[in-house]
């Protein structure tokens, strides 16, 4: 699920930078990816313990599939390597250190960064506040450093929530990027829906099937 929603975040990314005019074809948006690191029987104590990951995104792959099998792939390399656990030592440390050491720290740390993005998953099923019932559930991922763009996705009671803050020196309409995420995913599940289930789909196919549908 992380693979599928953030290759749209890719795509949402893509379609905007297109529409302000920006040569895309061959960028890669490095995002940093807070990486919970809480063991299960700990989740309802107090306190943060996570790490921190960097996830390319392939913002310049106009293919939907061969987008979402180059997030699948970098995730894969980043689920076998120890990387979040050697940063959430790093973090310790500094925060441990001495102030005049933090601010340099963390500055470097950004640096290394475009963006910050985290998929949360929340509850499956409907919460209620004084007996209403709550419809939508939204957060905003930190920002930390030079960072100006955060990527924040929810799933709540069955749906998926999608949000972007940023810089407006930056990203001068968040919402023109967030209305893309959807159609993002739809390309994907028309691909799912009209190809041939009992061979593989390859992003050729993918390419064709969207062409032909959207000639339609």
């Amino acid at each position: 699920v992380n693979d599928v929603l953030l290759a749209c975040a890719s795509g949402a990314l893509r379609s905007y930078l297109l529409d302000q005019g920006d040569e895309v074809d061959g960028l890669t948006i490095r995002a940093t990816v807070p990486v919970n690191l809480r063991p299960l029987e700990h989740a309802k104590k107090l306190g943060n313990h996570f790490g921190l990951v960097f996830l390319e995104l392939p913002v310049g792959e106009a293919n939907p599939l061969r987008r979402l099998e180059r997030v699948g792939a970098c995730m894969r390399e980043l689920k076998r390597s120890r990387q979040a656990i050697v940063t959430l030592g790093l973090l310790a440390a500094l925060g441990m250190g001495p102030q005049a050491l933090q601010a340099p720290a963390l500055e470097l740390f950004s640096r290394k960064a475009t963006t910050v993005a985290t998929n949360v998953p929340g509850p499956q099923q409907p919460l209620y506040l004084t007996g209403v019932e709550v419809s939508e559930l939204m957060f905003w991922v930190p920002q930390s450093g030079s960072i100006g763009v955060g990527l924040s996705i929810l799933s709540y009671n069955g749906n998926v929530h999608f949000g972007l803050i940023g810089d407006a020196k930056r990203v001068r309409d968040p919402d023109a990027v967030t209305t893309r995420f959807a159609r993002e995913f739809e390309k994907l599940v028309l691909i799912a829906l009209m190809e041939d289930w009992d061979s593989e789909i390859n992003a050729s196919c993918a390419a064709a099937t969207l062409e032909h549908e959207l000639i339609r």
